[in-house]
């Protein structure tokens, strides 16, 4: 182990209130994974219901690691347990979580690193089960499907209880024991069981059943200072572009009673209060739960707006609260493409949301744009521009643009779409960086190069994965590398998929498409 990572781990915990450190004898010592920064990783409200839920399992502790603890540079040296600074190799249980597909090459790097073998047929007993959930994967396992012992496809809170049961009572009696077990519970992909079933997503109706907020105080995390609280999940409007969207369909919300349980816990202990949501402006019951935490005297901050659906209730109470940033997600500049990908707001939604934020003594609008969209051309570019313009002479703030490459998901309306070209993306950027140059608008643009990687690892197979294992080094650029040495043709799965081929997450049964 090293004492540099020891000690850092030692500080981070000095600074957080509510983690627990619990003894290992005589429980089943499992390691809450996020393969990203420890700033990244607590800002995750899936790490923390995670910890929450499962240290609340009699037979279960539950400790946490991350990739790396300080922000940056990202350590050569093994990780260790946040709790106990113990070696990822002495848990039980690694139960990991993925949002984003570039954290696969971080977890890569942490097996390694940890002495874990790679591949899950190579790990003999006393080597920790390797778990694995979140959007990303469940949405497409295959990439990591040799990595993994097992995939949490979907939501966990239907089956937490069974998997942690069947982890306490057989992983004592072996691996292969246990793997029979788990590929037996609904949502659970056990590739090394997989005998071409489909496996369903797995979804949780009532979320009051499962409270899902802030539940360690992580002044070090990228949103330290908020209580971080889920109001729904899952989004109405699934636009045909979002996997997010897509994959938590049915939208469900939470009631406004529990939310107000945790409004009042982070008021008392001081925190701002953070609402999350797909769109939180879309929660039925908003003008109420304005009225109550206003009542609280509670500072607000929100994860997202949709245009459509914003109030000046929630504007004043967002600028009450000391928010000087607003961001809006138009998603591309034509009304053409915003029609086509069925976002379902108009140029006269987002003016009439920008002359609404022009009362307020807000200093910036962020808007969000994809660039590469289907049937994008040099006028919906154009657009772009022209409509940032017009939000910026209706709000009277400052403006700045982000935009990111249309990257195609599994299980999304556009899951067979493909990605454009690098050349013609690289031109786009440069139209966008020239025009907005031009009216002085700040523009700040996503890689390249890493959402081309992105879409590889979203709609990769088990073939690119193998690829990935075999990186001493794991990186968007290494993978190309061996790629071209092996001939394996990297453009195959950014191209175009007809309708009757097959697709490596087909076996995943999500959303209907």
């Amino acid at each position: 182990m090293s004492w540099q990572a020891i000690q850092q781990a030692k500080k981070l915990l000095a600074t957080e209130k509510g983690a627990l450190v619990r003894d290992w004898g005589g429980k089943l010592p499992l390691v809450l994974t996020y393969a990203n920064s420890y700033a990244v990783g607590m800002s995750s409200l899936a790490m923390h219901s995670l910890y929450h839920w499962f240290n609340g399992i009699p037979g279960i502790a539950c400790e946490r690691s991350f990739a790396w603890l300080s922000k940056s540079p990202k350590p050569s040296s093994p990780p260790v347990t946040l709790e106990s600074q113990r070696p990822l190799r002495e848990a039980a249980v690694l139960a990991v979580s993925l949002s984003f597909e570039m954290d696969y090459f971080n977890l890569v790097s942490m097996l390694r690193q940890a002495g874990i073998p790679l591949r899950a047929a190579e790990r003999e007993e006393g080597v920790p089960l390797v778990i694995l959930g979140g959007p990303a994967v469940s949405a497409n396992p295959e990439p990591l499907a040799l990595l993994a012992d097992a995939v949490v496809v979907g939501e966990l809170e239907p089956v937490l209880n069974q998997l942690a049961n069947i982890l306490v009572e057989r992983l004592p009696e072996g691996r292969a024991r246990t793997l029979d077990a788990l590929s037996a519970l609904p949502g659970l992909y056990v590739p090394s069981r997989y005998h071409g079933q489909s496996i369903q997503r797995l979804l949780q109706p009532n979320l009051d059943e499962f409270m899902v907020a802030s539940t360690v105080r992580c002044p070090q995390a990228e949103f330290g200072d908020l209580h971080l609280i889920e109001i729904s999940r899952g989004c109405e409007h699934a636009c045909r572009f979002c996997l997010a969207g897509c994959w938590y369909l049915p939208q469900r919300e939470r009631s406004l009673d529990q939310i107000m349980q945790q409004v009042e816990f982070g008021v008392k202990n001081g925190q701002r209060i953070g609402l999350v949501a797909a769109a939180v402006s879309d929660y039925s019951r908003m003008e109420e739960l304005l009225d109550r935490t206003s009542a609280l005297g509670a500072r607000l901050s929100v994860s997202s707006l949709r245009m459509n659906t914003l109030t000046d209730k929630l504007l004043a109470a967002l600028a009450a609260s000391g928010e000087r940033t607003i961001t809006l997600a138009p998603e591309a500049g034509s009304e053409r493409l915003r029609q086509g990908m069925h976002k379902g707001i108009n140029q006269d939604d987002i003016l009439r949301a920008a002359r609404m934020t022009a009362q307020y003594p807000f200093e910036v609008i962020k808007l969000y744009f994809m660039v590469g969209l289907p049937g994008e051309t040099e006028g919906d570019l154009a657009e772009l521009v022209r409509l940032t313009g017009l939000v910026r002479r209706n709000s009277g703030h400052n403006v700045i643009v982000n935009i990111t490459p249309f990257v195609p998901k599994a299980h999304t309306v556009w899951q067979r779409q493909a990605m454009a070209p690098t050349d013609e993306l690289n031109a786009a950027y440069n139209w966008l960086r020239n025009a907005c140059a031009a009216e002085r608008i700040t523009l700040r643009a996503e890689s390249v190069r890493e959402s081309v990687t992105q879409a590889l690892l979203a709609r990769g197979d088990r073939t690119l994965g193998e690829l990935m294992l075999t990186l001493d080094h794991p990186s968007g650029s290494s993978l190309a590398k061996a790629a071209q040495i092996r001939g394996l043709d990297l453009a195959t799965y950014l191209g175009a998929k007809g309708v009757g081929e097959g697709l490596p997450w087909q076996f995943i049964k999500g959303t209907q498409r």
